[in-house]
């Protein structure tokens, strides 16, 4: 592990300019280390550390992604999301149900649903030239990068409730409404909560200086750890706890940044990005070596087959459906909806299924392995030619109707004065 993260690092920048992305060489590599290659990389019989591993790049990712998340985004351009989350998503775990019912013979409704569920959020990470290309109009890039950040902690309370009714845990016993006062209300409170005390504690310290560079990257790591914690005693989310608890985090930096804070304040969560890209990477070769080598060897055509419908049908059509009437173009529906890509928030959802032990796991566990194993590698090949065609597709079309709903000229004028404080880069994992 540590050969493939040097060698990856010395050629970072080299293969940034191709088709091959970081998650196919790491998953790649943990298919070769795993079980069915070397046998160097075997934690079949303690799943705890590889869960402990993917459930921590999962809430990082999830809190700097929400840091660059910005209020006008939502208020502008928050139809695009909001139909995606709204519309699309419910239609998408609904779709992944009805299509896995034919193909997955054998298995129960609870279990149909629980696959749907768990491969119905996407990963922006995957295709992210597709989301930060500034070829693509900021209402798209926008749309799909809070999409992303959203869904997984959208589905997380479908997917405890559908794993509850199957393990038979104590959730399943306190009802429906349990589960979902927990995972969405108590974990958003608590996630608020610590983002915006989180905050303004950070904004009150630099404003007087009593805080280094390096400590202040740290408090942000800090406070991650501490908001899934909070939320996991209580028996709620700890992923929706850790995006609410980015969004109220960098909403409150924003507001004091241009007045208060040093200049330096900017990078305040530097080391959490790198350290998330970093963990997300180990994640897809732990993901390669456990969960995809093993499948590789029981493949057919059916797990095939509703993994090929579950990155096209299930995605494109549940999209199509909730962008009707929005007035986008039919290549902006192609492009938003080809690119809903299946990643770490799979895999983590997948693996924790597996350690619950629920009926036809082996079977669950494989179409999961196999969908977010092709969506790596189409996601990642097709991004750059993608984003490419669409680029210069949109070029002329906003050149000869200047109304194209795309444009959103207000959106993007208003990022570049930044209502909500100084413009933040996107983290690059």
């Amino acid at each position: 592990m540590a050969a493939v993260t040097a060698g990856y690092a010395l050629l970072s920048r080299r293969l940034a300019t191709t088709a091959v992305s970081a998650p196919m060489v790491f998953a790649g590599f943990g298919v070769a280390l795993g079980p069915v290659g070397l046998g160097l990389l075997d934690v079949g019989h303690d799943a705890e550390p590889v869960l402990t591993l993917v459930e921590a790049s999962l809430t990082l990712v999830l809190l700097t992604d929400a840091m660059t998340v910005r209020r006008q985004d939502l208020r502008v351009g928050g139809f695009l999301p909001g139909r995606l989350l709204g519309i699309g998503l419910p239609l998408t775990i609904g779709a992944g149900w009805l299509l896995a019912w034919p193909l997955l013979p054998g298995l129960t409704a609870w279990e149909l649903a629980l696959v749907g569920t768990i491969l119905a959020p996407t990963d922006a990470a995957l295709g992210k030239t597709a989301v930060s290309s500034p070829r693509v109009p900021p209402l798209v890039r926008n749309g799909l990068n809070v999409e992303s950040g959203l869904n997984d902690g959208m589905a997380l309370p479908f997917f405890l409730l559908f794993l509850a009714t199957l393990s038979g845990s104590h959730a399943s016993r306190e009802g429906t409404a349990g589960v979902f006062w927990r995972a969405l209300v108590v974990s958003t409170a608590l996630g608020l909560a610590v983002g915006m005390l989180g905050g303004l504690l950070l904004s009150w310290s630099c404003g007087r200086g009593w805080v280094s560079r390096e400590w202040r990257q740290i408090y942000v790591l800090a406070v991650a750890a501490g908001s899934y914690t909070l939320a996991v005693v209580v028996d709620g989310s700890g992923f929706i706890a850790a995006w609410v608890t980015g969004f109220a985090f960098g909403v409150s930096q924003r507001r004091t940044t241009a007045t208060d804070l040093p200049d330096e304040s900017a990078d305040t969560a530097e080391l959490a990005e790198q350290l998330a890209g970093f963990l997300a990477s180990l994640s897809f070769l732990v993901f390669g070596a456990v969960l995809l080598g093993p499948t590789l060897e029981h493949l057919n055509w059916r797990i095939l087959t509703y993994a090929v419908l579950s990155l096209t049908v299930v995605r494109m059509l549940p999209v199509a459906l909730s962008l009707a009437g929005s007035r986008l173009a039919l290549p902006t529906v192609a492009y938003i909806g080809w690119f809903g890509p299946r990643g770490l928030a799979s895999v983590v959802f997948g693996l924790l299924m597996v350690e619950e032990h629920v009926p036809g796991v082996q079977l669950l566990g494989r179409v999961v392995a196999v969908t977010v194993a092709l969506s790596i590698l189409v996601h990642g090949l097709s991004a750059v030619v993608l984003v490419d065609r669409y680029g210069a597709w949109y070029g002329k079309a906003a050149a000869g109707r200047p109304g194209l709903r795309e444009g959103l000229p207000e959106a993007d004028s208003a990022a570049r004065r930044g209502t909500d404080g100084p413009e933040r880069r996107r983290p690059r994992h």
